[in-house]
């Protein structure tokens, strides 16, 4: 019997923690110098849904620094005549990446193509690289064939730069676009391109145009705030989940394996701990300090941003706690039979720094319950620390086009 014992005793310890009970509240809270302010089950692994995007914001940064920005080049093949704005060749857009080019900055383009006296494109637009374009609500809906995927994002393009093919929408972005920038809405792009649209890489192309996105930090703020799903077009550009994976257990120096990614934007089963996701806010905390930045630039503070954080803890965005958290939340509605997280920073009237994650794994369908569950959580944590500062909101959140730029290329 000594013997089974043992061996059970073993295999529960291969197999890891039980999953927790349903209606379950995990928790951890530390203040600055890494003291444990509360902690209930906070080694329990649990899906943190999209709080693992915290750690692709973090990898991000690391890796290319908050001021990169995302080239895509415009170019031509065969012969064109500035003068009657004909091309009889393609249009070629070479994709460099960018995770946020929408229509916005297509208009950018198609105007300084517009300028310099395109007009007509015979031969259609042929796509090479990663070019996206518009929203894909993230790798479980993304078109998974690569080719057809890039077709997609082309022939999205090719609406765009021709005002003859739009729809209400394209209309309507049209004329807030121009209100914000002061051009006249009465002179939408007209680029006329044949149907065809391919993929593939082609010779012999003459540079024309190159479009710049906006710096990583804002890119990465506009993901958070929204907590959009795409994000995970960064993390493929890095590497994909296996290398986010990689960098958050040597960076958190997790060598039991805790932390597994599915990907990096949340969906799936991702799994931490509240320990571990405490411990990532404060290294990453750390890392932005070292460059000027703080987590209220590139995440959700309640009372300064929009998106889901005010709607799923309003009393986070009210007085007086208004502008005095900055968190991320994660929501998985039935993956992992669903979860609620909120995780974040605050600072006290002392002085201090408290960083916290609570989470309701296996929600259900009490999604709404155990946030609210969380909020009374995190008020009486605040309310026991003695309070919470209000701060400056950080980056301030803009559209996509807003401090891209589009400049002709010096190869023409």
């Amino acid at each position: 019997m000594a013997r089974l014992t043992a061996l059970l005793a073993a295999l529960a310890l291969l197999a890891g923690p039980p999953a927790p009970r349903a209606g379950t509240l995990l928790w951890h809270a530390e203040d600055a110098g890494g003291r444990v302010l509360a902690s209930q089950e906070a080694d329990r692994p649990f899906n943190p849904a999209s709080v693992m995007k915290v750690g692709t914001t973090w990898w991000a940064l690391e890796r290319l620094g908050p001021d990169h920005r995302y080239t895509t080049a415009f170019g031509i093949t065969g012969r064109w005549s500035p003068e009657s704005g004909v091309l009889r060749g393609r249009l070629v857009v070479r994709g460099g990446g960018d995770p946020d080019f929408q229509l916005e900055n297509a208009f950018m383009v198609a105007r300084e193509l517009e300028r310099l006296g395109l007009r007509e494109v015979r031969e259609g637009l042929v796509v090479e690289g990663p070019f996206l374009m518009g929203w894909e609500g993230g790798p479980e809906r993304r078109q998974k064939e690569g080719d057809r995927r890039a077709r997609e994002a082309g022939e999205r393009l090719l609406r765009a730069l021709d005002s003859s093919r739009w729809t209400t929408e394209h209309r309507q972005t049209w004329r807030k676009f121009c209100a914000r920038r002061g051009w006249d809405p009465s002179k939408p792009p007209l680029l006329r391109i044949g149907d065809s649209v391919r993929v593939g890489r082609v010779p012999g192309v003459r540079t024309l145009v190159e479009h710049r996105s906006n710096p990583l930090e804002v890119i990465l703020k506009r993901f958070n705030v929204y907590s959009n799903n795409d994000i995970e077009r960064i993390a493929d550009g890095l590497g994909g989940p296996a290398a986010l994976q990689a960098f958050l257990r040597d960076r958190l120096e997790d060598t039991e394996g805790r932390i597994t990614v599915a990907t990096a934007c949340g969906e799936g089963s991702n799994t931490m701990t509240p320990r571990l996701v405490v411990r990532m806010l404060r290294r990453f905390g750390a890392f932005l300090e070292g460059l000027g930045l703080a987590p209220r630039d590139v995440l959700p503070v309640p009372g300064c941003d929009p998106g889901p954080v005010p709607r799923m803890f309003p009393e986070l965005a009210a007085e007086p706690l208004s502008k005095a958290v900055t968190c991320k939340t994660g929501t998985l509605r039935e993956t992992d039979g669903g979860v609620a997280v909120l995780a974040g920073w605050f600072a006290t009237p002392g002085g201090g720094r408290v960083l916290f994650c609570v989470a309701s794994p296996r929600a259900g369908r009490e999604l709404a319950k155990r946030r609210e569950q969380e909020q009374r959580w995190l008020l009486d944590l605040i309310d026991r620390s003695g309070g919470a500062l209000r701060r400056p909101c950080g980056t301030t959140l803009v559209f996509s086009d807003t401090g891209a730029s589009v400049r002709a290329s010096g190869r023409l």
